[in-house]
């Protein structure tokens, strides 16, 4: 349980290290290599060390290099002893993500076989892995369901193919690349996600040897090889962080530098932040975030996938919205149950309307699905602390920020799954100034 007193602006420096969206991918792909990988700038978040895990059941040996101070964070994985985990021990991780479904291709790679877990993560819509599953068997792998997870082998080796996309999903772009790599042949995915996340891992395939043509129109070309080697490579800083620590400046009247933080990655949020009211400066090493005083501005804003405004910036920028003057419109087109965190946003004295409709004109999935996707938020209104728990990684971010922007104090509940992508989240937040505690819960 963590007590959040709030009325207090947040005002100081917060570290940003690798990116949770690529880190763990990175680290699922030294697998493919026959000698070891060195990766920098791993942030200590709970989704690490998930991988760490089930890297060191199939025999990857996972140590921490001799630098892990500010920023470099460094580990070396070592595949020499690749090899298949104890089903018992795999199922343990059953649950605890959603990264297991992509060691797939490398394991069947590298041992012919591959068991994965019931998989976990944010319940914040449908992440179906039928298409996972589609994509390895258009590989040449066989796919068996069981009552706790999925066997799948490969009898002979795998094949090159061709795969489109239906929507421009990262998971599965990264799970074709993580396949194709060392399958033979060409493999042709169109229609691919082109997420920053995803060029990094494509910068740390062909590292190890890999050949791969990222094409206009989203079509990734990739030759697949028979061996590859490990890499040395440092992860692009977490965007979707430093976008977290900006709305939290902007929601509680603060000025917060994100160190590491990088302006390329984060052109489409910077223009939306302006346009809310808030001011920014772009460092040698970070960006400067800070609410000028005075009134922020009500804004029109839709979700989409890169290079439009990414789904886990919606969140903790909302919580800002209500401190903006006139209506606010949201509409998410990535997941469809992402506006369940407006609840406790709500108790807490929000103006916030969700709709089944599409309010906006970026080509949506859901407007005909019954899902409430679209949201209205009125402000300028006070908030007022509550009691609540946190439902998932960024929605639980966006409670805290709310908490600390409210008056009084709030009690929150079930803060470990904000680890999954925070580094050093209280601490950071002490540094911030931020009047918080943890207690035992009841």
């Amino acid at each position: 349980m963590l007590n959040v007193h709030g009325g207090v602006p947040l005002n100081g420096t917060v570290q940003v290290r690798g990116a949770k969206n690529l880190v763990p991918k990175a680290m699922v792909a030294s697998l493919l290599g026959d000698t070891p990988s060195i990766l920098r700038g791993v942030p200590a978040i709970s989704d690490v060390e998930i991988v760490t895990g089930l890297l060191e059941l199939h025999g990857v040996r996972v140590t921490q290099g001799p630098d892990q101070g500010e920023p470099d964070g460094e580990l070396v994985l070592d595949p020499a002893d690749v090899e298949q985990g104890s089903i018992v021990d795999i199922d343990a991780h059953a649950g605890s993500s959603r990264i297991p479904i992509l060691l797939c291709g490398p394991l069947l790679h590298r041992l012919g076989e591959a068991f994965i877990p019931d998989l976990g993560g944010c319940r914040i819509g449908d992440r179906p892995i039928d298409f996972h599953l589609e994509v390895l068997r258009k590989f040449g792998a066989v796919v068996d369901k069981t009552p706790g997870g999925i066997r799948l082998s490969a009898p002979q080796r795998l094949r090159g193919t061709k795969v489109k996309l239906p929507y421009p999903s990262v998971g599965a772009t990264e799970q074709v690349l993580l396949t194709a790599v060392r399958a033979e042949g060409v493999t042709e995915l169109r229609n691919a996600a082109i997420e920053p996340e995803i060029i990094d891992l494509v910068m740390v395939l062909q590292k190890m040897g890999a050949s791969i043509t990222v094409d206009p129109a989203r079509v990734l070309r990739i030759e697949g090889v028979d061996r590859l080697q490990g890499y040395v490579h440092r992860s692009l800083p977490d965007r979707n962080e430093a976008a977290s620590w900006a709305s939290a400046a902007l929601a509680t009247g603060g000025d917060i530098t994100v160190a590491g933080a990088r302006q390329q990655d984060m052109i489409t949020f910077l223009n939306v932040f302006r346009q809310i009211g808030g001011e920014f400066d772009v460092l040698e090493d970070g960006i400067r975030f800070r609410h000028p005083g005075g009134e922020l501005q009500s804004i029109v804003l839709e979700t989409d996938v890169h290079p439009g405004f990414m789904t886990d910036w919606q969140q903790p920028l909302a919580v800002a919205l209500t401190r903006a003057s006139g209506m606010s419109i949201i509409h998410e087109t990535v997941y469809e149950n992402r506006f369940g965190f407006t609840d406790a946003l709500r108790t807490m004295g929000a103006k916030i309307q969700v709709y089944r409709e599409c309010l906006g004109g970026t080509p949506c999935r859901f407007g005909r699905r019954n899902f409430l996707h679209s949201a209205i938020v009125s402000g300028p209104t006070p908030l007022t602390a509550a009691d609540f728990t946190v439902p998932d990684l960024r929605g639980g971010f966006s409670h805290i920020v709310a908490a600390l922007a409210a008056e009084g104090t709030s009690r929150v509940s079930g803060i470990d799954v904000i680890n999954r992508g925070y580094e050093r989240f209280s601490e950071k937040l002490d540094g911030l100034g931020a009047r918080t505690e943890l207690v035992a819960s009841a």
